[in-house]
């Protein structure tokens, strides 16, 4: 015997969760992690007062800066590692090296400031990396349907929209299965595309 292990060690496939400020990120990863999250949240001072709009999450006090890393095995082949952007826009220098090497992308949506996802959505649309949007349903929200917002944000058919509470095991599993459906379409449909051309 050469002492090599027969334990299957697990691909690893890097996932970005992100959006704008305050939209759940650290709390998504933090629900479905199976290691203790690794976050860098600090907390908001005066000096962001004028540069970070806390309009609609007045009650918020820490903020990320730098990332937010987690881990979920799928099954013993693969394991998912969660990388959480920073959500305000002075920190979006990060998102290229957060970004590179990911399979794809969660961008969450708070539908009660709707207009901090704009950046992150532009952003994942010019990447051309699959990418699916969950709305993050938070307490006294209004709520819209999917496909409301979908036209509010003028995202087209193939980005797959749903609901999700970012607090819940559950619907951020069902959130990641959705986003590695798309990415195996995507996948798939580059292929066949590929073998046409040749």
């Amino acid at each position: 015997m050469s002492g090599r292990s027969d334990r299957i060690v697990p691909l690893a496939v890097k996932i970005v969760v992100s959006g704008g400020l305050g939209v759940g990120k650290t709390t998504f990863i933090g629900a479905i992690s199976e290691i203790e999250p690794l976050d860098t949240e600090a907390a908001m001072t005066q000096v962001s007062i004028g540069v970070d709009s806390l309009e609609g999450v007045e009650s918020k006090t820490t903020t990320t800066v730098a990332l937010d890393f987690g881990r979920i095995t799928l099954d013993p082949t693969i394991a998912l590692y969660l990388f959480g952007t920073p959500g305000q826009d002075r920190f979006s220098f990060l998102w290229d090296d957060l970004v590179e090497g990911a399979l794809g992308t969660v961008v969450l949506v708070d539908t009660r400031r709707i207009e901090e996802c704009f950046p992150a959505v532009d952003y994942f649309e010019a990447q051309g990396q699959p990418f699916v949007l969950a709305v993050n349903r938070f307490d006294g929200a209004d709520r819209f349907d999917p496909e409301e917002v979908r036209e509010a944000l003028g995202l087209g058919d193939v980005v797959p929209v749903l609901e999700c509470d970012a607090r819940d095991r559950g619907s951020v599993r069902d959130v990641l299965g959705a986003l590695m459906d798309r990415v195996v379409g995507v996948r798939t449909d580059s292929r066949r595309k590929a073998a046409l051309v040749r």
